[in-house]
């Protein structure tokens, strides 16, 4: 399981809006930080985990999901949640070569998530739905869009923020991006909360 930290890190890249580029993203198991806050609807990821398996009994003996936040900062990383938390993103990238490299497993459809904000506080529990590899250059528009959690220019900007990242990234260890690098694309559902 330590492994999908790893991967967390590299696939679960939270894209930026056409105002702002793109960063590392960061993921950091924040699974038992609660924050105390006044707000009132502030959940550990624990609590978050209670709550939907109060609703779903069926799920009582899994174990808690991983927890993790999108991006690197803190701007991103909530922005990120709002729109998983809408529906509005609905998938993630990753590099497929990144994943031999650290010999991780490929994500699994089913597998659960807790997506958090910036500071740990659980805001949506994610499955995934569907696992594919798919080239850079064969990205469509309709998986960009929700990648990006927006419909203006989807493919244009998903296609200029990962090219961008996974080119810093691969310059780190002398390699270079192509348009036919293969890209793990996960779509995934909100499955809690229920709104």
């Amino acid at each position: 399981m330590r492994h999908i930290s790893i991967v967390l890190f590299l696939i679960l890249i939270g894209c930026k809006n056409e105002t702002k580029g793109i960063n590392e993203i960061g993921t950091e198991n924040q699974s038992e930080m609660t924050t105390q806050t006044e707000d009132a609807t502030v959940k550990s990821a624990t609590e978050m985990w209670d709550d939907f398996i109060e609703s779903y009994p069926e799920f009582k003996s899994d174990s808690i999901p991983e927890s993790d936040f999108f991006h690197n900062n803190e701007e991103d990383a909530n922005r990120l949640a709002g729109l998983t938390l809408t529906g509005k993103k609905r998938a993630s990238s990753g590099l497929y070569s990144l994943y031999k490299k650290y010999n991780a497993d490929l994500p699994i459809v089913g597998t659960k998530q807790i997506v958090t904000d910036f500071n740990g506080n659980a805001k949506a529990i994610i499955e995934n739905i569907s696992v594919d590899t798919i080239p850079f250059n064969q990205i469509s528009k309709e998986y960009a869009e929700m990648d990006m959690g927006t419909d203006v220019e989807p493919l244009e900007k998903w296609k200029k923020a990962h090219w961008d990242f996974f080119e810093s990234f691969l310059r780190e260890s002398g390699e270079k991006p192509s348009e036919e690098m293969l890209i793990v694309a996960v779509e995934f559902k909100k499955i809690w909360p229920k709104k």
